[in-house]
């Protein structure tokens, strides 16, 4: 997979090296001269060239990217790019990085924005998934189709602990996709029965999130 990521900062420089060592291409554009430090990522290309222009997503070759990552510390730029390689360049999968919380609302597939990463909700979600059973907590938004990724850790006295997944009236449009168990990642199968404590990740439309809360909470 080929990936193009705007912005080689730390951020930028971070997301290439995981992709790099899952064996993808790596692109990172950044306008900045000091940015450009092959040495930290030897094994991406780089390319020294400002990304909201046409002429450098050109040169970057964008219409053979799988994915581009807007990963600047500008918002604006973060849209722009991400408008761009949606529209101009028809790339499959655009992930924008979210800088300001308060901006997180435009960053959508109007804006060519697949999926959004806003890192200061995703360090609250991370705190609030460490400490809450019982609640749902949101940890990614899907832009595309409304849905969020979610999870919840069971309780004790959850009305579907001890059930099997398929006698479980799920809401419409959730799925669950993993059940994190201790240290055990299992996938979701039919006769795997639900237990306390169950880190569950689903997901589900923003519509339906407080009916699946409500399913999995505690009896009453």
């Amino acid at each position: 997979m080929r990936v193009a990521i705007a912005g080689a900062g730390a951020v930028g420089r971070s997301i290439a090296g995981e992709l790099l060592e899952n064996g993808h291409e790596v692109l990172l554009v950044d306008k900045a001269p000091t940015a450009i430090s092959v040495e930290r990522v030897p094994q991406a290309e780089w390319l020294l060239a400002d990304a909201c222009e046409i002429t450098s997503l050109d040169e970057a070759a964008l219409q053979r990217c799988n994915v581009v990552i807007a990963a600047t510390g500008d918002d604006k730029v973060n849209l722009v790019v991400s408008l761009l390689a949606k529209t101009e360049y028809g790339v499959p999968r655009v992930v924008a990085r979210v800088n300001n919380p308060k901006n997180e609302w435009l960053f959508n597939e109007s804006w060519g924005v697949d999926v959004a990463v806003s890192t200061p909700r995703l360090m609250s979600a991370l705190v609030e998934e460490a400490v809450s059973v019982g609640d749902l907590v949101r940890l990614l938004r899907f832009s595309h189709g409304d849905a969020n990724l979610v999870e919840l850790t069971l309780p004790a006295d959850s009305s579907v602990a001890g059930t099997q997944i398929s006698e479980i009236s799920w809401p419409e449009d959730t799925s669950l996709v993993t059940i994190i168990r201790g240290n055990r990642v299992l996938t979701p199968h039919a006769e795997e029965t639900l237990e306390p404590g169950d880190e569950l990740l689903f997901v589900a439309a923003q519509a339906r999130e407080e009916q699946l809360e409500d399913l999995l909470q505690a009896r009453h």
